[in-house]
């Protein structure tokens, strides 16, 4: 027969992890961040899955828990709140054993780099994660790969992250230079890259008068291009002047712009380049907002018409360099 009190709890309790749910899912879609879980199978597929090993049983950060191996991961959130009625019997089932303080069976999970995705066990972890638990049992299966994954990780970076793993299969850097850490904020990047260690190695071969092989134009490349350029930008602290990019955008923004400056006749290092860039096309508002007023100001000086200040700022941050420099300097 069953308890009216845990009858009455179990549904409060439903009733308030979907009410938590549509207010997450409404935050979502203003602020524009995923609030979905992740598919197991796009993810692995995505990073080139190298194999499995099993792991036993483990006690496993909640937190870290970001997806799912099967169509669950449409029943919950990345919350894991429940996202639909239909999960209801069964979510209330789990939560009654809690109050009852029954031992449920670890769940079970599939590890890959920091974060886990459902085998089995989607109602367990969320109701323990509704009642505040942050850690649960698990029987682990990790998936291997080579691309470190961490719990941020969303669907629109999937694309990425599989270039990367492209990349990384192509180059073995993980393997030549274990300390790397070559990461892009857009899709696209690392297919550039490879172009750009292809030309150094046809550069590198005409200078030393034989055929180089990839895997010493790679580390040729990393060594001598890729990291002191990387340098400038920490030293002069230019990820300071673009918001929301990274040391790998900016490489290919300054190389991109060294060869536009030598275009115009500009005699300048990548260094040189660097600094230039940052200075005439920083991202940040106080940075724009002065190279407005100082243009406002030479027009008025010149004797044209005083646009409105707001008609020289960008609303939306450009994407690319080429959009970059068509911001009024």
């Amino acid at each position: 027969m069953s308890n009216p009190y845990l009858t009455q709890k179990t549904e409060s309790d439903f009733g308030k992890a979907r009410l938590k749910a549509f207010w997450r899912d409404v935050a979502a879609m203003f602020s524009r961040r995923p609030n979905e879980l992740l598919s197991f199978e796009q993810v692995k597929r995505s990073l080139k899955a190298l194999g499995e090993s099993y792991r036993g049983i483990q006690t496993v950060p909640i937190a870290q828990i970001i997806g799912s191996a099967t169509l669950r991961f449409h029943d919950f959130d990345r919350a894991f709140l429940p996202t639909s009625n239909l999960t209801k019997p069964r979510w209330r089932r789990v939560d009654e054993a809690w109050y009852e303080e029954i031992d449920l069976p670890p769940v079970q999970l599939y590890k890959i780099g920091d974060t886990y995705f459902v085998r089995d066990g989607h109602h367990r972890i969320s109701v323990a994660r509704e009642k505040g638990q942050e850690f649960i049992e698990a029987e682990v299966i990790e998936v291997k790969t080579r691309v470190p994954v961490t719990p941020d990780l969303t669907a629109a970076d999937l694309e990425i992250i599989g270039e990367y793993a492209d990349f990384i299969e192509k180059t073995q850097l993980d393997k030549l230079r274990p300390q790397h850490n070559i990461r892009f904020s857009e899709p696209g990047g690392y297919a550039r890259l490879l172009e750009h260690i292809a030309v150094h190695r046809y550069f590198l071969g005409e200078e030393r008068q034989h055929k180089v092989s990839w895997q010493d134009a790679v580390t040729s490349w990393y060594d001598n291009v890729y990291l002191p350029v990387v340098q400038a930008i920490r030293t002069h602290n230019i990820l300071n002047d673009f918001p929301h990019r990274t040391e790998a955008d900016l490489y290919l923004w300054v190389t991109d712009h060294h060869y536009f400056l030598r275009e115009q006749n500009e005699d300048v290092d990548l260094e040189q380049a660097a600094v230039d860039l940052a200075e005439h096309y920083s991202q940040r508002l106080d940075k724009r907002l002065l190279t407005a007023v100082k243009q406002a100001v030479n027009e008025f000086l010149e004797g044209e018409t005083l646009k409105p200040l707001v008609e020289t700022l960008v609303p939306e941050p450009p994407t690319d360099l080429e959009e970059i420099r068509r911001v009024p300097e």
